[in-house]
């Protein structure tokens, strides 16, 4: 039977877990800061959750309806029908603070997932990452001292000297000999786990100011988070591009000043190389995403970056994912030769407008609404 403080802490994660849901759109679409604290914990800021409890007050003073006063006058100094606050002093007690609570990755992978009614991710049967797990759960004959089992030597010890009548109770002594010796054996399990690596790809040209990015810094949060609860091992590449592109850290990626012409060709070029040259699609499960408002150099370019998917990345990517950030100084092109190319119902490029912050969990549900 649980203890009651265990009864208790467990409802109130249940109720944490809740509040955090409920505001799971003001948590995104609000950019509210859900901070790392390493070993895969986050803390998440959140309103203040009131215990029940009694508050006792003055028996003399009656209760509301008792003692003195008119039909209309205002109770206990709260606002009259004429919209008249009550009269009062300042206080000095402290004001409502948010509380904030530590979660891990599955656990908020789980309200992301609970959310958007996301399907468990499917790997596409590439080779996993293996390692060896021993656990003590047999016995041997041989061993080291540091695993030899007490319990089990001194009963083959008593057996032995009992079947040749050496056991004297009257001098109950036990002397085991090396044929009576006992030791934890490892069962070695080898378990398997899937890997993953994430590249995005962001437009930073003139055209892509700091909402635009931010809006990509909120929605890549989330998709690592969902994509690390369900990968054992996950790496994630930054790209960047205006007419030329660079891979940089994820610091770099996202406080870039945007600046010059747009030429996504080269990021695709980049991520073409990065694939090839340390992530072998026979063992690795491929995301890449390219974020963008849209506007290309030339058609040549986008006939360009159509040949680099179509005969490279699409086919090593378990899915190709691009997001179009709306912007007022993007034509959104590129959105519409890749829906003409593929179309909206493709298996391997899933395309997704993400018009503003409150776009985000829409569009993560277009990226990872299919398992892939």
């Amino acid at each position: 039977m649980d203890h009651p403080i265990k009864r208790d802490h467990s409802r109130f994660k249940k109720i944490v877990k809740g509040k955090i849901r409920e505001n799971l759109r003001k948590y995104v679409s609000s950019g509210e800061q859900i901070i790392p604290k390493g070993n895969d914990q986050f803390k998440v800021p959140m309103p203040s959750i009131d215990i029940p409890r009694f508050r006792f007050g003055d028996r003399s003073e009656g209760g509301t309806g008792q003692g003195q006063g008119q039909e209309g006058d205002p109770v206990d100094g709260q606002p009259s029908e004429d919209g008249q606050p009550g009269e009062g002093e300042a206080g000095d007690n402290e004001g409502a603070k948010e509380l904030e609570v530590s979660m891990d990755v599955e656990e908020l992978a789980s309200i992301l997932g609970e959310e958007l009614e996301l399907p468990r991710i499917e790997p596409k049967g590439k080779k996993a990452l293996t390692s060896t797990v021993d656990k003590y759960t047999s016995i041997g004959t041989v061993g080291p001292d540091s695993l030899k089992h007490l319990k089990r030597t001194y009963k083959n010890a008593l057996k032995r000297q009992m079947s040749i009548g050496a056991y004297d109770p009257n001098d109950p002594r036990v002397i085991p000999i090396k044929a009576d010796y006992r030791y934890r054996a490892a069962d070695t399990k080898i378990s398997t786990q899937s890997s993953a690596v994430v590249i995005y790809m962001m437009d930073v040209s003139g055209s892509m100011g700091e909402e635009q990015k931010q809006i990509v810094r909120t929605e890549s949060f989330w998709i690592n988070l969902w994509l690390k609860s369900q990968y054992k091992d996950i790496e994630v590449r930054y790209i960047i591009h205006d007419a030329t592109a660079k891979e940089v850290d994820e610091d770099t990626f996202f406080r870039t000043k945007e600046s010059g012409g747009t030429l996504i060709s080269s990021a695709f070029k980049l991520c073409k190389h990065i694939m090839e040259t340390d992530y072998n699609s026979e063992e690795w499960n491929i995301y890449p995403f390219h974020f963008s408002d849209g506007d290309n150099w030339s058609a040549d370019d986008t006939k360009l970056c159509l040949s680099l998917l179509d005969d490279f990345i699409i086919p090593n990517s378990n899915v190709f994912c691009y997001g179009q950030v709306e912007s007022r100084y993007g034509s959104g092109q590129f959105y519409k030769d890749l829906d003409k190319q593929y179309g909206t119902e493709s298996e391997d490029i899933i395309l997704s407008k993400i018009a503003n912050r409150e776009a985000i969990l829409d569009s993560i549900k277009d990226f990872l609404g299919k398992g892939k």
